[in-house]
């Protein structure tokens, strides 16, 4: 049996708080991602991943050491790490002759490798590079994805599900103007990934609304899909299940638009209109000659009844 998988009862209450932190609960703690470089990493690989750790502070976790591990070949190594540091999500960096300049983003199900894919870098240009203002450290960002093979192809559509859980950050219920520091974009055009990230900077318009410029802050990458590693759609779809306590109760005779608005159907008796109180106005009043004609006709039906 391995030594992270058997049963340990907590000594300490440090310890104990430590496995409460870790058993499964309703609402998840926040993915954290471990970024390790492998055993034959260059000095580019290893920069993009002291970049996007520096973009995931502080839900990450930076491995200074090489690991001469295969995530295509050999997975045990990876969840190793991944019950070690309580990471769901993870990047692998390494460089050979075959693969240059090569990144492994993928996520984890139950500490076991959901799906991964390679992707190679063709350009690079470092945070350092870029003398411009930087975000502070744990700045949620706004994700923007442009391209057509984000939504009909079904690598990219995988691959655009893995980078918003990567980069998404905590989940949160309300946001306020000042708090959006700045975005990361990807573009998938003519078989190539473009990942950009911008600084938001806020300007006066003369209006209530803000003038929005975007200034480059860095890492920027050029990336090409090589390998992916994919789940069944059994297991993808096990991993997206949600519990029944956080299913939202249906409630009836409510509906909703796609546009978020709330309908809601009343049921009521048949209403007499004639009874209906109206605005009393000169020109509805009726005339003496309405009047009697009215008298007339309800006389008639006192005598027939």
């Amino acid at each position: 049996m391995d030594a992270l998988d058997r049963v340990v009862k907590p000594k300490t209450k440090r310890a104990k708080r430590f496995l409460e932190k870790r058993e499964p609960k309703l609402s998840e703690n926040i993915k954290n991602a471990m970024l390790i470089k492998g055993g034959n990493a260059n000095s580019t690989v290893t920069q993009v991943l002291r970049d996007v750790y520096a973009l995931k502070k502080p839900y990450g976790v930076l491995y200074k050491k090489k690991n001469i591990t295969r995530p295509f070949e050999d997975q045990t190594s990876l969840e190793f790490f991944s019950k070690k540091s309580d990471c769901s999500l993870f990047m692998f960096g390494s460089h050979n002759k075959k693969r240059p300049n090569n990144l492994v983003i993928g996520r984890m199900y139950d500490y076991h490798v959901l799906d991964m894919i390679e992707l190679g870098i063709e350009k690079f240009v470092s945070l350092k590079d870029i003398k411009n203002s930087k975000c502070p450290e744990g700045t949620k960002p706004m994700l923007i994805f442009a391209g057509d093979d984000f939504d009909v192809t079904e690598d990219y559509k995988r691959l655009k599900s893995l980078l918003i859980d990567f980069f998404r950050g905590p989940t949160i219920s309300n946001i306020r103007l000042a708090g959006l520091d700045y975005v990361l974009h990807f573009t998938a055009l003519n078989g190539k990934i473009y990942f950009r990230s911008y600084k938001l900077l806020l300007k006066k318009s003369g209006c209530r609304t803000p003038r929005i410029e975007l200034e480059e802050m860095g890492p920027s990458l050029d990336l090409v899909l090589r390998r992916t590693h994919l789940a069944s759609d059994d297991l993808y779809k096990l991993s997206m299940k949600m519990p029944k306590a956080l299913k939202p109760k249906k409630k009836k005779n409510i509906s909703h638009d796609t546009f978020g608005t709330t309908y809601g159907r009343i049921h009521m008796q048949k209403q007499d209109l004639s009874k209906l109180q109206t605005r009393k106005m000169k020109g509805l009043k009726k005339r003496p000659a309405e009047r009697i004609a009215e008298d007339q006709e309800k006389s008639k039906r006192v005598k027939k009844n």
